[in-house]
């Protein structure tokens, strides 16, 4: 009798995480909500401004002589900037029980999106990573970066007194690390066999940071991520590709016309700038020698444009707007809203710190982009829609105003 009871309580679990007894169906909009956080909201358009001016300054050069047209990265980045703006005051105003209700809808039209691009996806660089819709291209693996905080916060909101159950150690191993786990790699797996190691490593520290700061035992969560820092090697260090960058990583120099290129020419650019800079548009190396200016490697535009300084003040935006989130996320009463808060503010930070890391040669070159400044479509407008979640978050953190 104590077994089926405790079967009948196992699967109300289960249909907890995909089907939640909602007393009611949730608002899609707030209602005579509080306001929006001003200080994030404010950090986020400064960041966004700062960083469509720097697409335009490095861009032009090379969208001239790609594209005949010197403002073409400036034009469809503002067209971006417009439609991530407009998505994110949308999603300021969407009650989070409901972004909390649709979220297994949301999780399995990702992984849909993931096996649909590996079978009809656009190549670029060897890889599939693009969908194509008409004149617009999306990239699913930037879409799992917050379906997958989406789906393992609810998963703690059905789990989290199993999975915080000290005193029973098959629920710890089960309900706080391994189905959690089977989460992120459901994700994760897809996203490998598009070649694409960048966003690996992003979704596994999210992952993981996630774990953390949900309060999971780290005993076992420890062995799982020595296993994926062990994945990680093996595919890092036995797949052609990837062994390529690791090698000139090592000794760029020795490839200085081939693989080491783009890392010489980024480091130079950014020793060029000096303590101030060359001058807003006056990088001389944004001309055809800095490979993709506009994106992976607008950093090291910033850089040589604006000096240590211009650095500085963007890193200062990032920080906080970094600690803001955090601020919001600590404060939150909902257990599915601060984790999604914590996800998404530590996905720009890991982003943020892995693209200086790239562009300084502190780790092998591998294609991150920069929060709110590299161009891109997809990337630019989820960006959008995930802080338009933590401005709703916001409306019912306690802080004071």
């Amino acid at each position: 009798m104590k077994n089926s009871d405790e079967k009948k309580e196992r699967r109300a679990l289960l249909g907890r995480l995909w089907s939640p007894n909602y007393p009611s169906v949730p608002p899609f909009l707030q209602k005579n909500a509080p306001p929006i956080d001003l200080f994030l909201l404010l950090s986020v358009l400064a960041l966004a401004l700062f960083g469509t001016a720097m697409v335009f300054s490095a861009g032009y050069a090379y969208a001239d002589f790609r594209y005949d047209d010197s403002a073409y990265f400036m034009k469809r980045q503002t067209v971006f900037l417009a439609i991530g703006i407009a998505g994110m005051l949308i999603f300021s105003r969407v009650s989070v029980s409901f972004i909390e209700r649709i979220t297994p809808i949301l999780y399995a039209i990702t992984l849909a999106l993931l096996i649909l691009v590996l079978m009809i996806g656009l190549v670029g660089n060897g890889a599939k990573r693009w969908i194509s819709l008409g004149p617009i291209t999306i990239q699913p693996s930037e879409i799992a970066k917050v379906t997958m905080v989406l789906m393992m916060a609810r998963y703690f909101v059905a789990y989290e007194p199993l999975a915080l159950e000290k005193k029973n150690r098959r629920h710890i191993f089960l309900y706080g690390t391994l189905f959690p786990m089977v989460i992120m790699l459901s994700v994760i797996l897809p996203v490998m066999l598009q070649k694409h190691l960048s966003c690996i490593i992003i979704l596994g520290l999210i992952g993981v940071s996630l774990l953390v700061m949900s309060g999971s035992d780290t005993r076992y969560l420890r062995f799982f991520a020595l296993l994926g820092v062990i994945g990680v090697t093996s595919l890092a260090l036995f797949t052609d590709y990837t062994k390529d960058r690791i090698t000139v990583w090592l000794d760029p120099e020795a490839y200085q016309l081939t693989g080491g290129w783009q890392t010489l020419q980024g480091l130079m650019a950014i020793g060029s700038g000096g303590i101030f800079g060359l001058g807003y548009g006056k990088s001389l190396l944004k001309y055809c020698y800095i490979s993709e200016p506009a994106n992976d490697m607008i950093f090291t535009v910033l850089c040589e444009e604006l000096g240590f300084l211009g650095a500085m003040l963007a890193m200062l935006l990032f920080a906080l707007l970094i600690y803001r989130g955090y601020h919001i996320a600590l404060r939150t009463r909902d257990t599915f809203a601060r984790l999604t808060a914590l996800g998404i503010v530590t996905k720009i930070a890991i982003q943020v710190l892995l693209n200086i890391a790239v562009v300084t040669n502190t780790i092998p070159n591998t294609g991150i982009s920069l929060p709110f400044f590299s161009y891109g479509g997809s990337s630019l407008v989820m960006l959008f829609l995930e802080m338009g979640i933590l401005l709703s978050i916001s409306r019912d953190a306690t802080i004071s105003k």
